[in-house]
């Protein structure tokens, strides 16, 4: 969810007409391992002092299941959302075994001015199926002033965060390269890979505290004087984002998991309610969707951001109250599994995280207010709703809303054993891939009430 699109979407289970509670006491498959030749990412980030910008680099290591000559990344900082107030990632080098390649740099939904969202580096030659290739990049990464989104930072308190903020791989095994543009519409649009986050270090002015992903294995002199280096690893994650500044922070364990969270210093509410509504939150998601699958969740409430990002086990809170707001949280937290566990293209299939993480929200949490479904297919691309002067509304009634309403229905003409059921071994099944709408139906083609129940919302189809 953006930080800016969610905004009253809540109480759908009003909307659907069905009762809304997780069912309790059920074990969920086991989920099986990452593919062993997921790519490998290293990154680091040394952040400037006053914390409106970083020099940054990336190693990256994949093996593509089809024959590739170019590499593509994505710099999403640049989308119109975030560039519009000044963020900016530019990829000024990428090397194969220290031959740099040509880069051709292209808009693809930048706005002008702004560096172009997808970055190409030609290969000296075609490399074969199978053929492990290892890039390095070097890049820049400057933070646009209180973006009420994923990427920014504030001057006043002194606090900086980006997600997706370096140059993202964008191959999809079984399609290839994706190029999907960028589009005016706030929402997500990557698509990524499960991979092994190897290191990611962000060396930072000293007094600062440091939000990463993954464990922190260790902290370090940086490279220049008054700075410290963090170091974060994980076996696997989808996405990062960091969070730099002047934070209070309280890391808790609960269930065996780790939870860190981070609270600017005009926090609305208190260390001991943002872990009380997480832990709840969590407890009751686990029941309907199965083990959370990451050892170490990271909490960034920011200023300057007014609802919620997601990044799989780290998450962006706008400064509000987790009671108050517990919709929120729980939305935020269901893309752990929605997102984090089972990924999807963003941009082509927004329902496969959006609506899935709308309607456990409604599930666990479901809020006072009422949202209008729209009329529009539910499985529209975020290019379905582009140029239009209602866009982000348009967006969120139809891939929030009505797809969140949409699963709600479904769930209640088969009955929550079955449903639940069949969606934890979705899970399952699609674990750390990229899904796609014909995995939905697959795993609910036993309940031909629940696909009829999304096909009449458009879930499987876009025109």
């Amino acid at each position: 969810m953006s930080a800016t699109v969610m905004a009253g979407v809540v109480g759908l289970a009003g909307l659907a007409g069905c009762t809304a509670a997780p069912h309790a006491g059920v074990d969920a498959p086991e989920l099986p391992d990452p593919a062993a030749d997921r790519p490998v990412v290293a990154l680091t980030y040394r952040m400037a002092d006053d914390l409106a910008s970083a020099e940054g680099t990336e190693r990256v290591t994949f093996t593509p299941d089809e024959q590739v000559c170019e590499l593509v990344f994505r710099a999403w900082p640049n989308k119109p959302a975030t560039a519009v107030t000044g963020n900016a990632l530019t990829v000024s080098a990428v090397s194969v075994g220290g031959t740099a390649l040509p880069l051709d740099v292209q808009a693809a939904g930048a706005p002008s001015g702004s560096p172009g969202t997808l970055v190409e580096a030609r290969l000296p030659s075609c490399s074969p199926a199978g053929t492990p290739i290892t890039a390095d990049l070097t890049f820049q990464l400057r933070l646009g002033e209180r973006t009420d989104e994923r990427v920014g930072y504030s001057s006043r308190h002194r606090i900086a965060w980006f997600g997706s903020a370096y140059p993202m791989l964008a191959w999809a095994p079984g399609v290839g390269w994706t190029r999907d543009p960028a589009v005016d519409v706030a929402g997500e649009m990557t698509t990524s890979q499960a991979y092994r986050l190897e290191s990611m270090t962000v060396e930072a002015p000293g007094d600062d505290a440091v939000m990463g992903v993954g464990d922190e294995v260790r902290t370090e002199a940086g490279s220049r004087p008054g700075t410290t280096a963090h170091t974060f690893s994980a076996d696997v994650v989808r996405d990062v984002t960091v969070s730099v500044g002047r934070f209070e922070v309280d890391t808790r364990s609960v269930d065996g998991r780790q939870i860190s969270v981070a609270l600017p210093p005009n926090a609305r509410a208190s260390m001991d309610d943002w872990h009380t509504q997480l832990r709840d939150e969590l407890g009751s998601l686990s029941e309907l969707l199965g083990r959370v699958p990451a050892s170490h969740l990271w909490i960034s409430v920011l200023p300057g951001v007014s609802e919620g990002v997601e990044y799989g086990a780290a998450i962006q809170f706008g400064n509000l109250h987790p009671q108050r707001d517990r919709w929120l949280v729980a939305h935020e937290l269901a893309h752990m599994w929605f997102y984090g566990l089972v990924g999807n293209n963003q941009a082509e299939h927004p329902w496969l995280d959006e609506s899935f993480a709308t309607y456990a929200q409604e599930v666990v949490s479901p809020a006072d207010t009422t949202r209008r479904e729209s009329e529009e297919p539910v499985g529209a691309p975020m290019s379905y709703f582009a140029g239009r002067p209602d866009a982000s509304e348009a967006y969120v009634n139809t891939v929030y809303a009505r797809g969140g309403a949409a699963l709600l229905r479904a769930r209640e003409r088969v009955g929550e054993d079955e449903f639940d059921a069949a969606l934890r071994e979705y899970l399952r099944a699609n674990a750390w891939s990229i899904a796609t709408p014909d995995d939905v139906r697959a795993a609910l083609a036993h309940l031909p009430e629940a696909v009829a129940a999304l096909d009449e919302a458009g879930a499987f189809r876009a025109d």
